[in-house]
């Protein structure tokens, strides 16, 4: 009589196919690696205009168009940067253009933040339509009022200053919308709690939706300072003195007279990027978080 085998039996374990496991992380790799190669042509084909506008501003005047190019000025004129200060009135355009970036800017973050704390914080009866109404005014041109609102600013005698510029881009739909979307994304609990301790609204704005919206902020700063900066039909319109010009109006006066300093205008164009491009590098980080984390909900 033989003895039973009691023994459960031992389950199947699942091995690991030879074939295919090793070939899925390669072929996961190898498209990474077209990916990044992708992105590396597509950096360096928007970036290759700025690099020639830069090696042109340090190149005499008969070698801006040489043919075949030449990446690398040689030799290297540095003199260039110090033409166009002498030959043009450099200081008084950026300036006038930094003034008015940072006055529009500071003003766009507070009513932008404020009015976007009223429509996504407050009750009120037709809150919805209202906004509505107001994010509508995005898809409307600017040149079908243009005309009106010229009128207006002559008949409130802001024409030909820099106030007339400060009054009509001091309100942005879009920066309203924006924060009204990263306002959304924080917890309702938290103005909850601070009304049951007695916080007021403007305090609840200041104290804890301000704190918690700078990558917002930040981006919303960005936007609009690279906006105000590039603006050249505004003050084309609205500035007509010489000692009123902005940077984008004082480098076509420039090239009107110089037309052939192709060196020089060159250098006039990298003198008006580059506080932007310095603006960007410091606030990359701040604007980045605040675009993917805008409109999420928490």
């Amino acid at each position: 009589m033989t003895a039973t085998d009691l023994s459960l039996p031992t389950p199947a374990v699942a091995t690991p196919d030879n074939h295919s496991a090793p070939g899925r992380p390669v072929r996961s790799q190898g498209w990474r690696l077209v990916g990044y190669a992708a992105l590396v042509l597509a950096a360096a084909g928007l970036l290759l205009p700025f690099y020639w506008m830069v090696v042109a501003s340090l190149k005499t005047n008969s070698d801006v168009f040489t043919i075949p190019i030449n990446w690398l000025p040689d030799p290297v004129v540095w003199r260039n940067y110090l033409d166009i200060w002498q030959r043009s009135d450099m200081t008084t355009w950026l300036g006038n253009t930094l003034l008015l970036s940072v006055v529009v800017t500071l003003l766009q973050v507070v009513t932008g933040s404020f009015a976007a704390y009223g429509f996504a914080r407050v009750r009120f009866p037709g809150r919805n339509a209202l906004f509505l109404a107001y994010v509508g005014t995005i898809a409307v041109p600017w040149q079908s009022y243009m005309i009106p609102q010229f009128i207006l600013m002559s008949k409130l005698q802001l024409s030909n200053t820099l106030w007339s510029i400060v009054a009509i881009q001091a309100f942005g739909a879009f920066g309203v919308f924006l924060m009204k979307q990263f306002y959304e994304t924080i917890p309702e609990e938290l103005s909850e709690s601070a009304r049951v301790d007695g916080l007021s609204e403007f305090g609840i704005y200041r104290r804890i939706m301000l704190p918690l919206s700078r990558p917002a902020l930040a981006s919303l700063a960005l936007l609009t300072f690279v906006t105000t900066w590039n603006d050249y039909l505004g003050p084309l319109i609205y500035l007509r003195s010489p000692e009123l010009r902005t940077i984008q109006l004082g480098l076509n006066t420039f090239i009107s007279q110089y037309n052939a300093e192709y060196a020089l205008i060159m250098t006039g164009s990298v003198l008006s990027v580059l506080p932007v491009a310095v603006i960007f590098l410091l606030g990359q980080r701040y604007f980045i978080e605040g675009i993917a984390s805008t409109g999420l909900k928490g």
